[in-house]
């Protein structure tokens, strides 16, 4: 079989350094990456394998073995990544160069969690990836070839998306010999790389806090841990910085516009000379500078500083729309503007 530009490649797979290597064979051959959360049951992976029209699967045998007996033969291939079958696929002289691509075509095919129904696929584009990339150098942080991303966080997700800043500036990347989250293993790692990245979510932050206490551990070596992807806790943002310093920064996206709607750097985390600090660090922070945030009522109105609405946002990262779902698209980006669904308030600071 063979791969053609526009061809959806779907991974069923945890952490794993053939991961990072099909992403970037699949965008080199010009296809669409469909990341399939691994804790997902084979039966719903196997939807989102058929909905999406992904002509190959790639898996791991850990969740991926019972995917063959469920997703419908004409759906394409299954391939194990360590099989031989991938590691021929690998084996094959490398493309000189990618196959173009424009800006508006698609490059990753991301299905929502879908709480109430089926998961959408939210059609990530390459110029959508490419502002999200240069929004993180511009709001979030620098990298450099000697930094190191580690993989802590499913690479199906946020995680998965911010290889391609470390990628594009030449930085190492690390994949746990855990495959996911270990308190003692980002500590040593940090140890050993010098200058370690890494996306967690509050509660990751929370056992890493609790483990440090515990062991007496630093953060020695690790540079940057961007958190998000759920509520952080006031107490527990200021005791993550008193007990490991000065390496946090707080962004708020959402899968229709990944890691990029607002962001609170890491001299904003950590100021305790700002006349409201506790209510900045309770908050998601600014707007990006890739997009404009606003807070609007029901009929669409844009509401002042100080009132409740829900969060709008617009701009290069928002997603081209629904994977075939053209109803859902124009219930959620209305002129131009993408309807988050989550409530929030615009202070006079922004």
């Amino acid at each position: 079989f063979a791969i053609a530009p526009g061809d959806r490649i779907a991974i069923f797979a945890k952490n794993s350094v053939e991961y990072l290597i099909a992403m970037y064979g699949a965008w080199f051959a010009g296809a669409v990456i469909v990341p399939v959360n691994a804790k997902l049951h084979p039966r719903e992976a196997a939807w989102i394998v058929e909905n999406s029209g992904a002509k190959l699967a790639l898996i791991t045998e850990d969740p991926g073995a019972e995917l063959a007996g469920i997703v419908p033969q004409e759906c394409g291939h299954i391939i194990d990544f360590k099989s031989d079958e991938f590691a021929a696929m690998c084996s094959h002289a490398p493309l000189a160069t990618p196959v173009p691509r424009a800006s508006d075509d698609m490059a990753w095919l991301f299905y929502t969690s879908g709480t109430t129904g089926r998961p959408k696929g939210v059609m990530m584009t390459h110029g959508n990836v490419h502002a999200m990339a240069f929004a993180y150098f511009t709001d979030v942080d620098q990298v450099f070839e000697t930094d190191a991303a580690f993989y802590a966080a499913p690479m199906s997700h946020g995680a998965g998306l911010y290889n391609v800043m470390h990628v594009l500036k030449g930085a190492r990347h690390v994949v746990p010999a855990s495959g996911g989250f270990d308190p003692a293993e980002i500590f040593d790692h940090g140890r050993r790389t010098g200058s370690l990245h890494m996306f967690a979510a509050p509660t990751m932050i929370r056992r890493l806090v609790d483990h440090a206490r515990a062991s007496g551990e630093t953060g020695e070596g690790i540079r940057t841990i961007v958190y998000g992807g759920g509520p952080m806790y006031l107490a527990d943002i200021v005791e993550a910085v008193e007990v490991l310093g000065p390496r946090f920064v707080q962004i708020y996206g959402q899968g229709e516009s990944p890691m990029c709607i607002t962001a609170l750097s890491r001299e904003a985390v950590c100021d305790r000379e700002h006349p409201r600090w506790k209510e900045r660090l309770a908050s998601v922070g600014r707007a990006q500078s890739c997009v404009e945030v606003a807070i609007a009522a029901e009929d669409g109105s844009l509401l002042p500083s100080g009132e409740s609405g829900e969060i709008i946002v617009r701009g290069r990262p928002v997603m081209a729309g629904y994977w075939n779902n053209p109803e859902a698209s124009a219930k959620t980006i209305r002129d131009g503007w993408l309807w988050t669904g989550d409530m929030g308030v615009l202070d006079e600071d922004g």
